[in-house]
């Protein structure tokens, strides 16, 4: 079933592609054997994220900048995450309704996957859902993610190109930079540019990039986007490529206004990467950051299998009562469990199928 359910997807059939993405996002029991099937064909796509506040137009640029993918021939996917819903866990489609002009069109493919509650904006299986669009054979895959202010960094993690959106009259221009979202940025767009208060939102991006690179200067070190989301910099040696410097690119979405040009910096970017090789290097840092974080869950799951609820409540007495303190609790509870997942790590490896079910 997941051979044939591979096959169709590989082949770029549609209806294996929706299935293959509904079992990675509900962490069915074959996700783990579809990624196993399809790795070898991935590592293709150029991963682009759109970060920013809420209300800065960020769907409204992605449907615009669709347009002009599509106007060179170019295939493009689109997952967006959105927040949840606290009621059923689903995700709430908001500004996807934007994109519903591209529904007839077989080279745009749009997702929506609910955050379910996911620091950072992303939702736990995106990684994996970008591996399932990589080898359904879309070049572009554009990341949307939901908007929420600091955890939204994490989209550096997993794009190749990180595209932070601002608008004028928002307030949080001082913000963004306190969250750490012009730190990631390998391009700024000021949309919403025909807005009162965009030269001075313009001058605020201007002077709070220019006083990070001032900054890192001083310290002998370069802005290196290869490292975004794991080591943010690099020392800068002699004999290095050109440093990538973020620029600031003003839109009005709405009206199509500069989402071609942002599209030639994107692309700009991407050259970038590969001439200065930082895309095997970024590829290298995801790949361990991935395996560490993996490794992370797959402990964290046999522990919980393994702990011991009757002790965890015993724990819980004594805390209560003031005969123990939390450092000592923990440290006991680790010690008898790590005792017994260490026992039965053999086993539980054919049991415990991607950090499963029990």
């Amino acid at each position: 079933m997941v051979a044939q359910l591979t096959r169709s997807l590989l082949e770029g059939d549609r209806p294996a592609l929706a299935r293959a993405l509904t079992r990675i996002e509900n962490h069915d029991e074959r996700a783990r054997e579809i990624i196993a099937s399809i790795f070898p064909a991935t590592g293709n796509a150029r991963i682009i994220g759109i970060t920013g506040a809420p209300g800065t137009g960020k769907s409204t640029l992605v449907n615009e900048w669709v347009k002009v993918i599509r106007a060179e021939g170019e295939p493009v996917a689109i997952l967006a995450i959105d927040p949840s819903s606290p009621i059923t866990g689903g995700a709430i489609m908001g500004d996807r309704v934007r994109m519903q002009e591209h529904a007839g069109d077989a080279g745009v493919y749009i997702r929506s996957m609910a955050s379910r509650g996911k620091l950072g904006g992303l939702a736990n299986a995106t990684r994996d859902a970008i591996r399932v669009l990589d080898a359904a054979g879309f070049p572009y895959i554009l990341l949307e993610t939901v908007g929420t202010g600091q955890s939204e960094v994490d989209v550096a993690q997993l794009a190749h190109t990180t595209i932070v959106v601002e608008a004028p009259g928002l307030g949080d221009e001082v913000q963004a930079i306190k969250a750490g979202l012009l730190e990631i940025a390998d391009i700024v767009v000021l949309n919403k540019a025909d807005r009162p208060g965009a030269a001075q939102t313009l001058r605020s991006l201007q002077q709070m990039l220019a006083l990070g690179s001032s900054r890192m200067e001083a310290d002998g070190i370069t802005h290196h986007t290869g490292d975004h989301g794991v080591n943010m910099t690099a020392e800068k040696k002699p004999g290095d490529a050109a440093v990538w410097i973020p620029p600031i690119i003003q839109t009005v979405a709405r009206e199509g206004d500069g989402v071609e040009e942002l599209w030639q910096l994107v692309k700009s970017h991407i050259e970038y990467l590969q001439v200065a090789n930082h895309m095997v290097d970024w590829n290298r840092r995801q790949l361990a950051q991935e395996l560490k974080e993996r490794l992370e869950n797959q402990w964290l799951e046999r522990f919980r299998w393994h702990m011991n609820g009757q002790a965890f409540q015993q724990q819980v007495d004594r805390l209560a009562e003031g005969s123990i303190d939390p450092f000592t609790a923990v440290d006991e509870l680790l010690n008898h469990t790590l005792a017994e997942v260490l026992e039965s790590s053999t086993a539980l490896t054919g049991t415990h199928k991607g950090g499963g079910a029990r």
